[in-house]
């Protein structure tokens, strides 16, 4: 590290592992990766053991597959489901894991579709429309610049989709389940001012997210022909009329 930083602040899961590669000895902040125990970035989420620690988007077993499970709520009719991920998104692996058991306890088929940027969009939905896809889910922070292109594009498919972030459903996505990044990214400032004030990154427990929120679009709902469950509606902690 030329710069010789007293502090590295790593907003996503490829930026933390970079991170991690390139020293052992200045502190690192990871900010939302994904399970960091299973990726490497620490030894264990209660006494991390090194020079990183912070935040993470893992909240144990059962979060990601229960996207699946919300958008069969949603959409009962659904049979095949799209999971358009990025293979250079590190946390891509586990979380496929995990919604693979979710879509096998609910009979449903899952198919992955790369896309590592807006100009494979298009033929990753025309991809989507020949293998006969019900249903989208979107995984990773990765595509939230593009969240508008991708809400456009699915609603022209005639594709339901749920997202992990709530500025996913804002831009037009059917819905979403997680948490609220802008909430608690802000927690990474905590433990930027804690280190610097001299706690060692080894000592300070990564923090877990503990509140979901489901956000629920119903302008988009309509777009696509659908009637989303009142028993689903009056769960959402908001719903975009």
């Amino acid at each position: 590290m030329a710069l010789n930083p007293d502090l590295i602040v790593a907003p996503a899961t490829s930026s933390a592992l970079a991170a991690k590669n390139a020293t052992s000895r200045i502190p690192i902040v990871m900010i939302f990766p994904g399970d960091p125990v299973e990726l490497g970035l620490v030894s264990s989420l209660s006494h991390p053991g090194g020079n990183v620690t912070g935040t993470t988007a893992a909240a144990g077993p059962g979060i990601i597959g229960k996207l699946l499970e919300l958008l069969k709520q949603a959409v009962p009719h659904i049979t095949a489901v799209a999971i358009l991920g990025n293979s250079a998104d590190p946390g891509l692996a586990l979380q496929m894991k995990e919604l693979r058991v979710a879509a096998e306890s609910l009979s449903l088929r899952l198919q992955l579709f790369e896309a590592r940027g807006p100009e494979e969009f298009d033929r990753a939905f025309a991809d989507m429309t020949r293998a006969r896809i019900n249903g989208l889910a979107i995984m990773g922070s990765t595509f939230l610049p593009h969240r508008a292109k991708l809400a456009e594009l699915a609603i022209t498919a005639r594709l339901p989709v749920i997202a992990f972030l709530r500025e996913f459903t804002e831009a037009g996505a059917l819905l979403s389940y997680g948490v609220n990044m802008s909430d608690f990214v802000g927690r990474g400032a905590v433990y930027v001012d804690r280190i610097l004030k001299g706690a060692r990154p080894a000592d300070l427990a990564v923090e877990q997210p503990t509140k979901f929120e489901l956000v629920i679009n119903l302008r988009t709902a309509k777009a696509l022909g659908l009637s989303v469950p009142p028993t689903l509606l009056a769960r959402a902690e908001e719903v975009i009329e």
